[in-house]
């Protein structure tokens, strides 16, 4: 049990420490630049949460992942000149690819009167709603009132019935 725990507290050293490298941003530096290292942070974060999720118990688990919700949710707060942009973000219906993993597609509409990236942070979850995987996916420049469309994976195998959500989106 206790070597789970550590595996837990691991992955959320790693999250909090992606959100910490981002407090030393400059105001000099493009917002893409800051929203790159936030996602970039946030999804090793998911990803080491999703390694540990698989092997932990059931409340270290629980504790692993609110812990990595609140650290992605800051490191996304952290992105300067990133926008609101959760209305901008539509999910199709998920499917199971050939390797076990659940995917969906993102559309993304920008509404905006210049051309703007994306960070999103989407959940899925069990049917219930219990939060299984979280990814942070990149969405590349989008023209202004121009669709995107990019295809989110969970980062580990995932069974029953899978429902995404919009977590957070940050337009920049």
């Amino acid at each position: 049990m206790k070597r789970q725990v550590n595996r837990c507290v691991s992955a959320v050293l790693v999250i909090m420490a992606g959100g910490a490298g981002l407090t030393g941003c400059s105001s000099n530096r493009p917002a893409g630049s800051a929203a790159s290292s936030a996602a970039s942070a946030a999804r090793s974060g998911a990803s080491a949460v999703a390694s540990a999720a698989s092997s932990a118990a059931a409340s270290a688990v629980s504790s692993a992942v609110a812990s990595a919700e609140a650290a992605a949710e800051a490191a996304l707060a952290k992105v300067k000149g990133g926008l609101n942009a959760k209305a901008d973000v539509t999910l199709g219906a998920v499917v199971t690819s050939s390797g076990g993993r659940a995917e969906v597609p993102v559309n993304v509409t920008n509404h905006d009167s210049k051309a703007r990236r994306y960070t999103i942070l989407i959940n899925f979850n069990d049917q219930s709603g219990n939060l299984l995987d979280m990814i942070v996916l990149d969405v590349p420049e989008t023209a202004a009132g121009g669709t995107a469309h990019a295809t989110a994976r969970s980062n580990r195998n995932l069974t029953g019935t899978i429902t995404t959500e919009v977590r957070n989106a940050l337009r920049y």
